[in-house]
């Protein structure tokens, strides 16, 4: 198998939690832990490098690793970083595994709150820094945040992120608390649920 098609396999398999899939690509081709996309989403062509499982489009520089974080799926996590990937790679956005395992789908019925605070401390643990900006100045709190996720905002202070960072626009966390955008799913009713909570986490932490 060429080298694109087995990693686009293995993405595929990782988002649609087959797991067994996954582990054969993985047996087959230990390398692949270690192996960046080469071309992903543009504004020309998105649909085709859509993942619907975990609802993120693959962009160029995405690794296997950047698609289990956002699958919340510790345990391959930890068996990819055994095969040697890269806890900071950085996808062409600038965007590392941890930006991917801080996005909330509490819409979601399958959107798993611990599973997803479990990844993001397993990858701090294994060197992912908490505070790291994307080149848009987006840190993986501003993602939790903004995505309304209390359990990866929780992880991320636990883990040491700054709670009054300001993103590329000057807005810091708590700020973004109080924006409402139908792009991040922010307006739904399960995510205003996870507001109150939220916002006790940033100002328990002296978020200005």
């Amino acid at each position: 198998m060429e080298p694109d098609a087995a990693l686009d396999s293995l993405l595929r398999a990782i988002a649609d939690a087959d797991a067994a899939a996954a582990a054969a690509l993985l047996a087959a081709e230990p390398g692949l832990a270690r192996v960046a996309a080469g071309k992903g989403a543009s504004r020309q062509e998105s649909a085709p490098h859509f993942l619907d499982g975990v609802r993120h489009h693959v962009y160029a520089g995405d690794t296997a690793l950047h698609i289990a974080a956002a699958a919340y799926d510790e345990a391959l996590v930890r068996r990819l970083l055994a095969l040697g990937a890269d806890v900071r790679a950085c996808n062409r956005h600038g965007a590392e595994p941890l930006h991917y395992a801080a996005d909330g789908r509490p819409s979601l019925a399958s959107w798993d709150p611990e599973r997803q605070a479990a990844t993001i401390a397993c990858l701090i643990a294994a060197g992912a820094d908490p505070d790291a900006a994307d080149k848009r100045g987006v840190a993986p709190l501003h993602r939790a945040v903004r995505t309304r996720s209390a359990a990866a905002v929780r992880a991320l202070l636990e883990g040491g992120a700054d709670p009054s960072r300001p993103n590329g626009k000057g807005s810091t966390p708590l700020m973004l608390t109080a924006r409402t955008t139908g792009r991040s799913g922010s307006g739904q009713a399960e995510a205003k649920a996870e507001l109150p909570a939220i916002v006790a986490l940033l100002e328990g932490r002296g978020a200005r």
